[in-house]
């Protein structure tokens, strides 16, 4: 079985490669370590799923309103937050081959390569390197935080840091939304934003990287509400999950306890799926109580307070705190949509050459592509045609144009990268002004007259 789930996760990597979704960043000088650029096909996907999210989480919602924070705070943010104090993970080295391990997961850092496969979870305190049995050092803390300068002089009054997270953001904007917005508790703050981690180690492609996307929510209620809040949450976590394709089955909810509960929060679940590489946290909901503007309040001397309009009492609100790991969801909505069935298209002797396609069976509000125009061959006439509608559909759709190769191996590209709909330009579109449209998940194909498409492809779509 892991084998099998190894393939699986390695056709993955391998799709996304070879049809544009992801790209090993600066692969030409070798690559950088868990870090990867989202090509053509990708960056249309995380686009979609991210256009999803604000849609579900603060389009549709009264109570909700975005920012956009900068990456580089002021570092007393992270002081009052506890990250230059605490973020950080045990590493331990090997004093014969110098190989750095993370303690709890004792795998060796393999910063020059994306490291595919799941890391084996050992006993907490090892003391034989795993690679040439010399002897490990002691664990030490090993803050996570990536550190910068601003300005032209490098010293201890220009440090500044990649911000670990996107929460602080919406916590120290608390105040300014509050003045500018004049909102009603509860209500909350979202945005998504990108994120950076020095991680010791990295694992299963773009689950776990040094730089990442949060799609992330604080919601402000009162302390009385909070608890409530946190399961209504939770709740709706869930139907988004639906939303994207992910099937609730493979889902666990790990309700942290003990150890476990970071010291801030009254109440954390982690919404773990079931990845090909094993069960692990996708997403993650946490009652983080007054903790956050607390500590801000104390050491930025600012009142982070809310004066109820009707009592005229002022109290800190409780914070219930849902997050999405927005390329983990793009990993887990790829691996759910990802199936490989006997061909479907093309000839007999096409079916006989090949054993077995791709398709991708992406929501339709997720596929990169929603429509292809294929003229059935590359006679002008056809290609006039076929470009005049795909240029119509633009106005619409992200549209694909292909008239390469046989027309059963175009139906299987488009398969592959999940398009929902592909429209045939034929011999008989001159005389009938019809143009053939295909499913990919039915395989079911219809005439429609030139001037109905759009309209059509509208209530499909």
């Amino acid at each position: 079985m892991q084998q099998q789930t190894n393939t699986l996760m390695e056709r993955i990597v391998s799709l996304c490669k070879r049809r544009g979704f992801l790209f090993p960043s600066s692969e030409i000088y070798g690559g950088l370590g868990s870090v990867y650029d989202y090509g053509p096909l990708g960056v249309e996907l995380k686009n979609n799923v991210k256009r999803l999210w604000w849609k579900t989480f603060v389009q549709e919602r009264e109570d909700m309103m975005g920012i956009d924070s900068a990456i580089l705070m002021h570092p007393a943010v992270w002081e009052a937050s506890g990250h230059l104090k605490s973020f950080s993970d045990p590493l331990i080295d090997c004093k014969k081959c110098r190989k750095r391990f993370r303690a709890d997961h004792l795998v060796p850092a393999e910063p020059l390569s994306p490291h595919v496969f799941k890391e084996k979870q050992v006993d907490h305190h090892p003391t034989v390197c795993p690679l040439c049995g010399g002897e490990l050092t002691s664990a030490r803390p090993f803050n996570l935080m990536f550190k910068t300068f601003i300005g032209p002089v490098e010293d201890a009054t220009s440090v500044a840091y990649l911000r670990p997270e996107t929460a602080a953001g919406m916590f120290v904007n608390f105040k300014q939304v509050m003045d500018a917005m004049h909102p009603r508790l509860p209500f909350g703050i979202a945005q998504i934003g990108k994120a950076f981690r020095n991680e010791i180690t990295t694992e299963n492609f773009i689950f776990r990287t040094r730089e990442f996307e949060i799609m992330e929510l604080e919601y402000f209620a009162t302390p009385e509400s909070a608890p409530e809040k946190f399961n209504e949450w939770l709740s709706i976590m869930k139907h988004f999950a639906t939303a994207l394709g992910l099937k609730s089955e493979k889902f666990h909810d790990n309700e942290k306890t003990g150890a476990d509960l970071a010291h801030y929060s009254s109440r954390t679940v982690d919404l773990e799926y079931q990845f090909p590489f094993g069960m692990n946290e996708l997403w993650a909901i946490a009652n983080r109580t007054d903790y956050d503007l607390q500590q801000h309040a104390k050491a930025s001397g600012e009142k982070l307070m809310y004066r109820d309009p009707v009592t005229g009492k002022e109290f800190t609100p409780h914070v219930v705190e849902p997050t999405f790991g927005l390329d983990r969801t793009i990993l887990a909505v790829l691996a759910e949509a990802y199936e490989e069935v006997p061909v479907r298209s093309g000839s007999d002797e096409t079916k006989k050459k090949h054993e077995s396609e791709t398709v991708l069976h992406l929501p339709l509000a997720l596929a990169p592509i929603k429509v292809a125009v294929l003229p059935l061959s590359k006679k002008e006439a056809l290609q006039t045609e076929a470009r005049s509608i795909a240029a119509g559909l633009r106005k619409q759709w992200m549209v694909q144009y292909d008239e390469t190769g046989a027309i059963g191996k175009r139906y299987r590209r488009q398969d592959e990268i999940g398009t929902p709909f592909c429209v045939t330009v034929d011999f008989e579109t001159a005389n009938d002004k019809k143009v053939t449209v295909r499913d990919r998940d039915t395989m079911k194909q219809e005439r429609v007259a030139i001037v109905e498409l759009t309209p059509y492809l509208k209530t499909k779509l």
